[in-house]
């Protein structure tokens, strides 16, 4: 803990008397802090540690910014700050206070970093939607309960129990360090058969795998593992996500999708489990413009829409164009016999047809593509044959 510090980070021309008691609380439980100021509008209260000047560094605030401008730049500065801190093994933990702006400015600075480094976000806008702030890091949101404006009987207990839960974050960490067999797995409800069976073989081999529900966040999650290099390989079975991405589903994909799977160089299997479907919420919120689709209510709050021949083109079109710049060989399984569980004979999005476009669609637009090795397997994807044949082309790749 020598060298390293928690970054207890805000906008000081406002909150820089609660930040800096924040500090105080960190420092009285035996921690190193520096205390940064993100402020854009005004003169610091309190001298903080590392000025907005410095954050900012080339970056200089143009003149005639108006206030939008200048938070997200300084948005950006202080993301390429910390990881630049990070990087050089600076960063013990992340600590921010603030309101919407601050919690808007801090908390993309601490998605940028690993998972594993603590992060905590003291914010007044913790207790409704937090998703645009946390998306699939793992950062710890509390709410204020007051605004973060003055120290008070209120603030200063919030303020201080999130100071201490930093604290022993910090000071009681748990040494998770991935081994060289740590695998990620995509998975549904409706390809579980498939992933159960591929993780048990792989598991009986000596693998740790870690496995992700495709609904949104669950395939980004996994991608921003790779990132911070928590992974040693893919099986992205449940591409899912990508249905809703295209066609306006409740679990979309994200437009980075596959980009740092691509660039990872790790071993990586891809097949098209639930790619039938797109999601929806309760039946009464699916998009009027789909009212004569094939839908399936899976249960209270899910309805299931059958994609069709021309969505699954656009679907094949969308993985194709990114997957296509693999600088390392991706197998990309079709199990020509059925998508999911809702895909099979004498269930209700059975349809081979529609599926043998998107399989030709997606081989047609991967012809040039070195990297990309398509495999088409006659089974379902539930099928115990298809599971086999994943695992062992998953092998061939990890074993170069």
């Amino acid at each position: 803990m020598s060298s390293r510090f928690v970054y207890a980070i805000a906008t000081m021309d406002t909150k820089g008397v609660e930040l800096n008691y924040v500090a105080d609380c960190l420092r009285t439980a035996g921690v190193q802090v520096k205390v940064v100021d993100v402020g854009t509008a005004g003169l610091p209260k309190g001298k903080p540690d590392v000025t907005s000047d410095e954050v900012r560094g080339e970056a200089t605030k143009v003149a005639g910014e108006d206030r939008a401008a200048a938070v997200t730049s300084m948005g950006e500065s202080l993301k390429a700050y910390l990881l630049a801190r990070a990087d050089a093994g600076l960063v013990a933990g992340v600590i921010g206070i603030g309101g919407s702006g601050g919690t808007a400015l801090i908390t993309p600075a601490m998605r940028a970093l690993a998972i594993g480094v603590p992060k905590v976000m003291v914010s007044t806008v913790a207790s409704g939607n937090t998703s645009p702030y946390v998306d699939c890091s793992d950062i710890t949101m509390m709410y204020s309960v007051v605004d973060v404006a003055g120290l008070n009987v209120v603030s200063r207990k919030v303020l201080g129990n999130a100071a201490h839960a930093m604290a022993g974050m910090v000071r009681y960490s748990v040494d998770a360090v991935p081994g060289e067999e740590t695998l990620g797995m995509t998975m549904f409800g409706v390809t579980t058969p498939c992933v159960d069976a591929v993780r048990e073989q792989l598991e009986r081999a000596g693998h740790q795998c870690l496995v992700f529900h495709a609904t949104g966040t669950g395939g980004r999650a996994m991608e921003l593992l790779v990132e911070s290099r928590m992974l040693k390989g893919v099986l992205d079975i449940t591409t899912t996500e990508v249905a809703d991405e295209v066609v306006g589903g409740v679990f979309p994909a994200g437009s980075q999708r596959f980009k740092k799977l691509v660039e990872s160089r790790l071993p990586v299997v891809l097949s098209l489990g639930a790619l039938d479907m797109v999601n929806f919420g309760a039946q009464e919120t699916v998009p009027k413009q789909f009212s004569d689709r094939l839908l399936h209510v899976h249960n209270a709050q899910v309805t299931l829409m059958r994609t069709s021949a021309n969505e699954n083109r656009l679907i094949a079109r969308w993985i194709a164009d990114r997957i296509k710049h693999a600088v390392a060989p991706i197998y990309v399984m079709i199990p020509e016999l059925g998508l999911s569980a809702l895909d099979a004979p004498g269930q209700p999005f059975h349809d081979p047809e529609t599926n043998a476009i998107l399989f030709q669609e997606l081989e047609t637009q991967l012809q040039g593509c070195d990297a990309c090795r398509v495999v088409r397997v006659n089974q379902h994807i539930n099928d115990q044959e298809f599971a086999d044949v994943v695992v062992q082309h998953f092998n061939t790749l990890a074993s170069r």
